[in-house]
């Protein structure tokens, strides 16, 4: 297997663009060679933890709500014609992600980390819940198999916290600046929400590369 690192926060709607290209490509590769870790990145690590009203904090953001509808609307026809059913108007808060990040350090643990990050997407961007709330993490948590208790006493600590900033910290000296960001084999650098053809080209690419003995899977 190749480890592909992925540099991601469940409120970037890139993000959740980039994740859907990924997976179509992934299951149209089956023998694609790659063993996915996600890591952390806030897109607003000074966010309250309590969060903010969405559509408030972008209008301060960008200048105008009228900018914010048409950012939206971009938003939107991206999401579609990459075949991802988002609608940006559906959260209504921006959280802090600080605890999402921290669940899905813990369900990485567990071997669960793609399904709770599929979750935490699913919940926040179709669903329109708060992800920074404990008992809608402890319920996401739950969902994918994770000990629901067990997480609501770890999100009530401050278990890993410094080890979530401190890794989101030491992304950014070394480059990352904005997510999603891939890394490949610990070589390659792809960033942004690529389409799922160039996935396909990569993972291609990746399996003759292995096969001539260029790269090594672990």
């Amino acid at each position: 297997m190749i480890r592909l690192d992925i540099f991601s926060d469940p409120v970037c709607p890139w993000c959740l663009i980039g994740k859907s290209n990924l997976d179509r490509a992934l299951e149209a590769h089956a023998d694609h060679p790659f063993q996915i870790e996600w890591h952390p990145f806030q897109l607003n690590p000074d966010m309250p933890a309590e969060g903010v009203d969405k559509r408030d904090y972008l209008a301060a953001r960008f200048g105008s709500v009228e900018r914010v509808d048409q950012i939206h609307g971009q938003l939107r026809d991206t999401a579609r014609k990459n075949g991802v059913d988002m609608d940006p108007d559906t959260p209504k808060r921006i959280p802090n992600t600080l605890d999402a990040h921290r669940l899905i350090h813990w369900a990485g643990l567990e071997g669960r980390q793609t399904p709770v990050v599929s979750a935490l997407f699913r919940a926040y961007w179709k669903e329109g819940r708060d992800i920074g709330n404990p008992e809608v993490l402890a319920d996401i948590a739950a969902g994918c198999g994770m000990d629901r208790e067990a997480v609501k006493r770890l999100l009530a600590s401050d278990a890993d916290a410094s080890d979530i900033r401190a890794r989101d910290e030491d992304a950014r000296r070394k480059g990352v600046s904005a997510v999603p960001t891939f890394l490949i084999a610990q070589q390659y650098v792809v960033s942004g929400a690529q389409p799922p053809e160039v996935w396909g080209q990569v993972i291609e690419e990746l399996v003759a590369k292995v096969k001539s003995g260029e790269i090594a899977a672990s």
